[in-house]
């Protein structure tokens, strides 16, 4: 059954995690001199103090030097982290799911060689370069239409294999994410002359693979380019060759990387926007504390109570929504046996965060009046923040078509 109460072990992981945030990530990530300039860098240090909690591998069996955590438990830690930055988040649950789903995918001589070597350095993390499974998906309801014949968001990366039965492998990926601070590469190429696929590891050493520089906030022409969380860097694969021992069996990579991979990294990232907004949240209600207008606290005004109090509904809704989506995802018999209704949970609960969150975050920064805008406070930061992950890619505007196809019974055709 469906049930609300964290286990003791789960309370556990989101009191420590909550306790670094609040002690080591909140203080550094809102400092006014890395508030005011747009260019905000990767946490470095604190990145690998959260990798030596063993962060990155909540997901990996116990067996295989992870915590063996469920999503929900995941969720609980990634909104922790949120609270603190998103960007370290966003990071760390992405090795956290990659890492998973390809210990499921790998041989015993795959897991030999590239566990350890995950286990000796903290900065070891993941990165996935596959095209996306609906990308070919028009976005017009209800017929498709027709798109270009290989989407701007696809990696083109083609393999041909050798005489020698090695893969060599060619092609550049724009948008990568986790790219700046990945050891190990997961890449799934479109097969020279055939119809398939071939999914393979590619350490980040690997000759021919090159990695670009992290996504600056402004292109040359001055415009705002960085919208994404995370690292995020183009990779480039030229003669890159894989040996035949690290190509992922065909069925394996399927199960790991596309029947449940999207779902599980939807919630994820529902739950970090569920940090974000309870950043905004929590630095409203502290303000309004201690800011005094017409003879009162603006908190016991009531249109500052108002905005309090809906934006206490709005992340409570989000939250329970993500957390029933994590807990299906791990418990899909609830909706084989009809206990649930079959609608695509991860999306309804990553699209109604996106949109009730961003709202909330705008709300919050209302309490401040004019203060809230400035560049130095957080509260501009955590609005983009929210506005990021309102238009990321998994939440399109074309995401919410997923749940009318589910509730009508049909699936638009790509093309």
């Amino acid at each position: 059954m469906y049930d609300l109460q964290l286990t003791s072990e789960q309370l556990e992981f989101r009191d420590t995690v909550r306790d670094f945030v609040d002690r080591e990530v909140r203080p550094a990530a809102t400092l006014p001199a890395r508030l005011e300039p747009f260019e905000k860098p990767l946490m470095l240090d604190l990145l690998d103090q959260a990798a030596q909690m063993g962060l990155r591998a909540l997901g990996l069996p116990e067996d295989a030097g992870g915590a063996g955590t469920d999503l929900l438990t995941t969720c609980v830690v990634l909104e922790e982290l949120a609270v603190g930055d998103v960007d370290l988040a966003v990071v760390l649950g992405e090795t956290a799911l990659l890492i998973s789903a390809v210990h499921d995918a790998m041989q015993p001589g795959q897991r030999d060689r590239w566990l350890p070597r995950f286990d000796s350095s903290d900065r070891f993390h993941l990165a996935l370069i596959a095209p996306r499974a609906d990308a070919e998906r028009g976005w017009s309801y209800p017929q498709s239409m027709a798109q270009d014949p290989v989407p701007a968001s696809t990696p083109q990366v083609s393999a041909e294999r050798s005489d020698s039965g090695d893969w060599v492998l060619n092609g550049h990926a724009q948008f990568v994410s986790n790219a700046p601070v990945a050891g190990l590469f997961v890449v799934q190429a479109r097969i020279v002359g055939s119809p398939g696929t071939v999914t393979v590891l590619i350490g980040r050493d690997a000759p021919g693979l090159t990695v670009g520089d992290s996504l600056p906030a402004f292109s040359g022409e001055g415009q705002y380019a960085r919208w994404h969380h995370g690292a995020v860097s183009s990779v480039t694969l030229k003669d890159c060759r894989v040996r035949a021992d690290d190509v992922l069996a065909a069925d394996a990579a399927q199960r790991a990387l596309h029947d449940a991979f999207a779902g599980r990294h939807a919630v994820q990232m529902a739950a970090i926007n569920v940090g974000v907004a309870r950043a905004a949240y929590e630095s409203a209600i502290d303000y309004a504390k201690m800011r005094w207008q017409g003879g009162r606290w603006i908190v016991e005004h009531q249109a500052i109570g108002m905005k309090l109090a809906d934006i206490a509904i709005q992340l409570e809704a989000a939250r329970g929504l993500t957390w029933k989506a994590a807990w299906l995802s791990d418990h899909p018999q609830a909706i084989a046996d009809r206990s649930v209704s079959d609608l695509p949970w991860p999306i309804v609960a990553r699209t109604f965060a996106a949109e009730a969150l961003h709202r909330s975050t705008l709300e919050a920064a209302e309490c401040f009046g004019a203060m809230g805008v400035m560049r130095d406070m957080p509260l501009q930061k955590y609005v983009h923040d929210t506005l990021v992950l309102r238009h990321s890619i998994d939440c399109d505007l074309a995401s919410p078509l997923v749940v009318a196809e589910a509730v009508a019974g049909f699936a638009r055709a790509p093309h």
